[in-house]
């Protein structure tokens, strides 16, 4: 090719680059921006550099550039940035970032704008959690009243037979007031029954909105798995006592995974409780523990009516039920297994399901067994909020 044609080309790029509404910033092998469009000096993500008049990329841009140096693999990453002095605004500048290597220790980063998402989803999870916030004062003096109902129609032991001076008119008064009584009970039961039901609702709406990110993230902490296993036995023995499943715990001891605590011990049980409900009288749910080079796995298999073919893609869903006449009849609120998806994904996991129709069901929690990366902790100590798409490997 002709080198006045490309140098035509190569101006043509050049101009492409820069109508673009996404921002590109390529760094060389030194982190010293070689290209920089309009759109990335608007969203702030340059920087004033050590010498006078020279720039430097954002801190966040020069880490993923390394970590693709480093490892030969593209990174993604979407969050909240502090608007600069440049860009003043009630709303942190939301970025989807995507940076890859492009030869000669030189890496590109694509920076898309996404506030306004970020701004929607916020607003989104601020009316959940009012909304949950405003419903538990309600559901608290429902589950009140129901229990003093329960109390004041409690059946009166019978005393021993005295005076008889009401004639006819005494048994059929005291059978009319005994049926008045057991119909009062029913009605405070299912008061009783709905306003638990409706209190764990909300609870797990609240736990959802906060894993969506409403709430910043704990530090990851190293978590033993044998007080999980142990913690999650403690909340589920009453159910299943009461419906007669045993539970089995197999497997390896003494394993180590990285995370919250709380949130990993709550993702265990919800799988556990989960399989006692869709388990007859008498069967067993076994608990199986084991590790691999990157994860430990915590597997939960039950001997109930398995998930339907059709069903198994959507079971994660919000408030989605496989069978809702047994979930609706158990008090379930269809949250469970979408909670169980949200702690395993910010965890650096995933969940996954194989069952048969009829022939139990296996949840596999795969958690990992490593500390993460460095690029979690530099996001932190710079004070950066992860956006709601969670940092992820590509």
């Amino acid at each position: 090719m002709p080198d006045d044609q490309q140098a035509g080309l190569s101006g043509l790029g050049r101009r492409t680059i820069d109508s673009l509404r996404a921002g590109v910033v390529v760094l060389d092998s030194d982190d010293q921006p070689v290209l920089v469009n309009p759109a990335a000096r608007a969203m702030g993500l340059l920087r004033t550099g050590t010498t006078p008049g020279s720039m430097a990329a954002h801190p966040l841009i020069r880490t993923l550039a390394g970590q693709v140096r480093r490892t030969g693999v593209r990174r993604e990453i979407e969050l909240d940035l502090p608007r600069g002095r440049d860009n003043v605004g009630p709303d942190p500048l939301g970025v989807h970032l995507r940076a890859m290597g492009i030869g000669g220790g030189h890496v590109a980063v694509e920076a898309v704008d996404v506030t306004e998402s970020h701004r929607l989803a916020r607003v989104r999870r601020d009316f959940v959690a009012n909304v949950s916030h405003e419903l538990k004062t309600p559901i608290g003096a429902l589950q009140l009243l129901a229990e003093a109902l329960l109390d004041a129609t409690e059946p009166a032991v019978p005393a021993s037979a005295g005076p008889t001076g009401a004639g006819a008119a005494g048994p059929i008064a005291a059978a009319d007031r005994s049926e008045d009584v057991a119909a009062a009970r029913r009605f405070a039961e299912r008061i009783q029954h709905e306003s638990t039901r409706l209190g764990r609702l909300v609870h797990e709406l609240l736990e959802l909105t906060r894993l969506q990110g409403a709430e910043p993230q704990p530090a990851p902490e190293p978590v033993a798995v044998d007080w999980v296993v142990a913690e999650v036995l403690d909340r589920t023995r009453t159910t299943a006592a009461a419906r007669r499943v045993a539970i089995a715990v197999e497997g390896e001891r003494s394993l180590t995974v990285y995370g919250n605590d709380n949130q990993i011990a709550t993702a265990v049980a919800n799988l556990v409780e989960n399989a006692i409900i869709y388990s007859g009288a008498d069967t067993t749910v076994t608990v199986t523990v084991s590790s691999g080079d990157e994860h430990v796995k915590v597997a939960v298999a039950d001997q109930g009516i398995g998930i339907a073919p059709t069903d198994v893609d959507r079971i994660f869903e919000r408030f989605y039920r496989a069978d809702q006449a047994r979930s609706r009849s158990t008090g379930g609120t269809g949250l469970g297994l979408a909670i169980v998806k949200h702690i395993a994904s910010n965890h650096g996991g995933r969940v996954d399901v194989s069952s048969t129709l009829g022939g139990g069901s296996t949840f596999t929690l795969r958690l990992p067994a490593r500390p993460p990366d460095d690029l979690a902790a530099t996001l932190q100590s710079a004070g950066i909020e992860a956006g709601p798409a969670e940092l992820r490997q590509v």
